[in-house]
């Protein structure tokens, strides 16, 4: 069951939502996957991905770190989806906590992902909460990095070909800290607790 838990309009006329979901049955445009830089989907999201989607994602994920290495924090790989209902499958690096300069390597993986999408002309996006799982970035953390990219992507490219981000999650004690995070930025933001 997918359930909107809180929306906001930004300033510069994208709509942010956060969803109580299964990023697998998102119907957008692109989903994000959270991989690591070897594009190598066993677990988490990543695993999640390619059970539901096939193994024709994991396949071009290898031809592509074959073919361009491994993937960068600030410059994502993107692939068909398989049998998912969205069209394609951007795969952000994130930071592993511990690793240093943590924030700014999420904020890249963030960045990255919008602006791959808009090189594509995509209208509608949906992420996990990258790096906020096995990665081990503290969740409430990532929620504010996350989200601070998410606006100041926005404020630098008005004209973005994206109208829709989704943040979807499918656990519940994320969901609970994105939609503090959310009320603490935009009171009156959340509609579904």
């Amino acid at each position: 069951m997918t359930t909107m838990i809180a929306e906001h309009n930004l300033s510069t006329g994208q709509i942010v939502r956060l969803i109580h979901g299964d990023l697998t049955k998102e119907r957008v445009d692109a989903i994000v996957n959270a991989a690591n830089a070897q594009l190598a989907h066993g677990g988490g999201v990543a695993g999640a991905i390619v059970r539901v989607g096939g193994q024709e994602i994991q396949a071009e994920s290898t031809a592509w770190v074959r073919e361009c290495g491994p993937v960068s924090h600030e410059n994502p790989a993107i692939t068909g989806a398989g049998k998912l209902p969205c069209r394609y499958v951007i795969h952000a690096v994130g930071p592993v906590w511990g690793e240093g300069d943590e924030d700014a390597k999420l904020r890249s993986a963030v960045t990255g992902s919008l602006a791959l999408a808009d090189e594509r002309s995509l209208t509608s996006i949906a992420l996990p909460a990258i790096s906020t799982g096995i990665f081990g970035f503290p969740k409430d953390r990532g929620a504010r990095v996350i989200l601070d990219a998410i606006v100041e992507y926005f404020a630098d490219m008005p004209d973005s070909s994206l109208n829709e981000v989704r943040i979807t999650l499918i656990d519940e004690p994320s969901v609970t800290i994105f939609a503090h995070e959310f009320s603490q930025r935009w009171p009156g933001s959340v509609v579904s607790a």
